[in-house]
């Protein structure tokens, strides 16, 4: 049986935070607990929370994540280098292709950096991937350096796009999005080429 997942927006920014239940076990996980802690574990309700993943370490998506820890003793996984660059306690590491079991669903840890350095994405196997802030209906996640567009195009191209055209993807902000869709502008972006200097806002049409 496939995972339920729920999404709730939260925040000022506002950003999306996620629940993803075994309905058989009564087990969730939150992901990316941005803000507003008790509509969040509102969610999670007749479960038992057994962890808090996080896409990426910027403060939109774990401004709740102390009070949401506090309540739920659950551990907080992360990736090492985000925890390292934004302060964060954690207790379990994250690395691409790990498997963390939530029930008796397996999700599959996948190292997608660029937006930061440790960023990951969180594959349900069902053919939904909850991707933070790695991809967005339209463009990648937002880079402060030439360098961090290169990484980001890279995991674009080597990771991304490798998803089969039916994949979902669930962003940390905005509506969810499909790698069908989204692969002819791509395609398209990657052929026209871009400047060496290119980061930022980027999107698919970007001249």
């Amino acid at each position: 049986m496939p995972g339920k997942l729920i999404k709730t927006i939260v925040g000022p920014w506002p950003m999306n935070a996620y629940v993803v239940i075994c309905e058989e076990t009564k087990s969730s996980v939150i992901v990316d607990p941005g803000a507003d802690a008790n509509e969040i574990l509102a969610l999670t309700t007749g479960t038992k929370v057994k962890g808090i993943l996080i896409t990426h370490g910027h403060l939109d998506h774990v401004q709740a994540l102390s009070e949401i820890k506090s309540i739920t003793k659950a551990p907080v996984y992360i990736h090492p280098e985000d925890a390292a660059t934004n302060n964060l306690d954690y207790d379990v590491p994250l690395f691409d292709g790990q498997t963390i079991r939530v029930g008796n669903l397996s999700i599959e840890v996948i190292h997608t950096p660029g937006h930061t350095p440790g960023q990951v994405s969180f594959n349900l196997g069902d053919g939904r991937i909850i991707v933070g802030d790695t991809i967005f209906v339209g463009g990648p996640g937002k880079t402060w350096s030439p360098e961090e567009f290169t990484t980001t195009m890279q995991t674009m191209q080597t990771t991304v796009f490798a998803w089969s055209d039916e994949t979902e993807f669930f962003p940390g902000h905005g509506p969810s999005g499909l790698i069908g869709k989204e692969r002819p502008a791509f395609d398209a972006f990657v052929d026209k080429g871009w400047p060496k200097t290119l980061f930022g806002d980027v999107t698919w049409d970007t001249q």
